[in-house]
Order: C-alpha cells, then structure tokens, then sequence
C-alpha cells in the first residue's frame, strides 16, 4: 500500500493551483484589514468585516459548488471558479467606497470556494486511500505557503509599493491559475444507482453536506474562529505593541515550521491514528495562542508563530483527512466542501466578531480567550470524534489477545 503511487502529473498541478489560489487569499486577507481602515477610515468592527466577508461568500460558493461537481464535473468547475477568481481580483481597482469593497470582497470569496473546493475535491480523488493522511498533508502545503508568502509579500509591497500593486499581484495569480486548470485530467467514478436515483429527485441536504464530516467539521469550525483573529488583526495588533518588523516574518516561521512537520504529522496519522496526531497538536496550538498574546519582544512572537505552526497546522490537514476518510469515492467532493464550509464559518464570523470584542478586551485580551476556546476543543474533539477512534483502535488491539482463548 505504502508503494502506491503519490507523486502523480494531476497531483503536482493541482496542489500548483491550490497553492496560487489561497496565495491569492492570504495575500489580501491579512493586508484588506488595514486598507480598509487607511483608505476608507473604517472601524475595527467594519474592518473586521471586510477580511471576514471574504469568507461567507466562501462559504456560499462552496454550498453550490460541492453539487455542481457531482453534475458538471470538478475540472469544469475549477476552470469557472478559477476565471471568476480573475475578474473578482480585477475589481479591486472598481472599489471606490467601502460598501463596494465589502461586495468585491464577497463575490472574491464565492470564486475562491468554488475553485479550492474543486481542487480539494480532485485531489482527494486522485491520493491513493493508503497515503491519504500523507497525500493531503503534502497537497496543504501549498496553503501553508500560501499562509507565510501571502502576508510577507503583501508587507513588502505596501512598505515599498501601494495596494494597487497587491491587486495587480492577485489577478496576476489568478491569471496563472486559470491556464493550469486546462492541464488538469478529470478523475472519474460510478455514481452508485441510488444516488442517481436521488439526484433526479427533490431537495436534500444531504446533495449539499456529507453528513459523515459534519462532527470534525463542527471542531474545524471552532480552530478556524479561533485562529481567525491572528490572521484579521496582526497587522493591527503588532503596530499597537511596536512590533511590526518581527510580524513580517512571522508567517514565514510558521510556514517553515510546518514544512518541516507536516510529513511527519501526515505519516503518523496513517500509522497511528488520528488522535496520535490530533490531541497534541491542539494542545500546543493553545500554548502558541498564550504566548502570542503575551509577546513585547520579536523573538517571542516568532516562537509563537512557531508553536501555532506546530499546533494549528498540523491539525488542519488531519481535520480535511479525517473529513475524507470514510467517505465513498461519490461522496467526496460533498465532504470536501462540508469540511471547509464549516471552517470558512469559522474565519469568516471571526474577524468582525472579534473585532467588536476588542475595545472592550484589547487584542492581548482577545488572544488569550482564544487560548481558553482552543483548549475548550480537546473534549469536544473527544467527544464528537475522538472517543469513536479510541474504542474502535482498542477493539483491533483487543483482538489478538483473546484469539489464542479460543
């Protein structure tokens, strides 16, 4: 099993798209915060909404999006989203107030949940089930990436260039990414005759959700709330603490951090187990959230940059290979789109959520009860996921032990 073939043509294409897709994301979302505020004078509230409403149109891309691919194909819909990401991008230069800019912004999100839901569900496709933990740990790398190059070039290009630029940058992705989604081969399936029997038939849920990924869903879209301050308010948070310069380089030593471990995370997720993986990467994602609230100097910030990769990026690409694990072949587009449904919910409530918070609690306030959250999570993981995992490794322990009984 472990011979099977990872390194495929699609794979490497595909994991290239996902990579200048969410490039194109974090390149704003960590940057449109502070635009909104310097351009158009917004509150922290409004500009919280500006990063966040990004990601409800996310969300509501990926509702109709998980359908359409059962109908149209994932490749057609990659191709469409990836166009739309080009004229969304594009109209960043139309955005003349702030009501405009928060509809740009909405309509860039629905573009972006259609195209990584259809490389999320390709990809999925295509891993062979023996190396999926591996596969998609290796295929999130480009998010992780995108996560420490996006915020680090939008930096520079705000200290030594304008906004403008960063638009003329995310078209310039999105451009890129349109032509390679022609280069990528369609996975086929039988679609099992009860299923076609429901897709004639009338409205269901379930054409919408994959019910099976709801429970580590509902955990994904807490972490992501959690983390979703980090990514709307450091800009704002580090200029307030005099630490801006250590804040540019933040992302790269989360990035770099996660490089290093995620082969390894997504390895012991296929060996070990998912809770192997799952209880100390959330755990140590909650001392990185404590320390980054308390950092005055650089280094420490880094180091927590360093610990929240540890933690919150490992867990992100065991979450999407629990989502998928179980899930028939038909089935997996859906769970591919429930699974980042819930976790755009997450990032996109918590930035204009959080934002309201923080003149009453600061952002030091506001990290340190997104430490509290995070930890909330390790029961709530035991108890929606983790206890199943448990009960059924103990059975397949249990089992040799009382074979020679019998």
């Amino acid at each position: 099993m472990s011979k099977e073939k990872l390194w495929t043509k699609d794979f490497i294409i595909v994991s290239g798209i996902h990579f200048f897709v969410f490039l194109t994301h974090f390149l704003l979302i960590v940057t449109i915060a502070s635009y909104a505020v310097d351009q158009f004078h917004a509150s922290t509230n409004l500009a919280g909404l500006v990063a966040g409403i990004f990601i409800i149109g996310a969300v509501i891309g990926r509702l109709g999006t998980g359908r359409m691919i059962e109908d149209a194909g994932s490749k057609r819909v990659l191709i469409v989203g990836t166009f739309l990401l080009i004229i969304t991008s594009a109209l960043y230069f139309a955005a003349i107030h702030l009501p405009l800019l928060i509809a740009i912004r909405f309509l860039h999100g629905v573009a972006f949940g259609a195209a990584s839901t259809a490389t999320g569900t390709i990809v999925a496709k295509i891993i062979p089930p023996g190396r999926r933990g591996e596969g998609i740990g290796y295929y999130s790398m480009g998010a992780i990436l995108a996560v420490a190059l996006g915020p680090f070039v939008g930096v520079l290009l705000i200290q030594h260039a304008d906004f403008k630029m960063i638009f003329i940058v995310a078209s310039m992705l999105a451009a890129a990414s349109f032509v390679m989604s022609f280069a990528v081969s369609e996975p086929t399936y039988e679609l099992p005759v009860q299923d076609q029997k429901k897709a004639v038939g009338s409205f269901q849920l379930s054409s919408f959700l994959e019910f099976k990924a709801i429970p580590i869903s509902v955990i994904i879209l807490v972490i992501g709330f959690s983390y979703s301050g980090v990514l709307a308010f450091i800009s704002l948070y580090t200029k307030q603490i005099h630490l801006e310069e250590a804040a540019s380089f933040y992302f790269l030593v989360y990035a770099l951090t996660v490089l290093v471990s995620r082969p390894v995370s997504g390895r012991l997720f296929d060996i070990r187990g998912a809770n192997f993986v799952v209880y100390p990467s959330l755990f140590i994602f909650a001392i990185g959230m404590l320390l980054f609230s308390l950092a005055e100097q650089g280094l420490v910030l880094l180091l927590a940059g360093a610990i929240i990769g540890l933690g919150y990026g490992n867990f992100i690409s065991c979450a999407q290979a629990i989502a998928i694990k179980k899930v028939p072949p038909h089935r997996l587009c859906l769970a591919t789109s429930t699974f980042f449904i819930f976790l755009d919910l997450g990032f996109g409530a918590g930035p204009y959520l959080l934002g309201s918070l923080v003149p009453w609690t600061g952002y030091r306030g506001l990290y340190l009860m997104m430490t509290l959250i995070i930890l909330a999570t390790i029961p709530l993981y035991y108890f929606l996921h983790g206890k199943k995992t448990f009960i059924a490794f103990k059975g397949g322990v249990r089992r040799p032990k009382t074979s020679p009984g019998k």
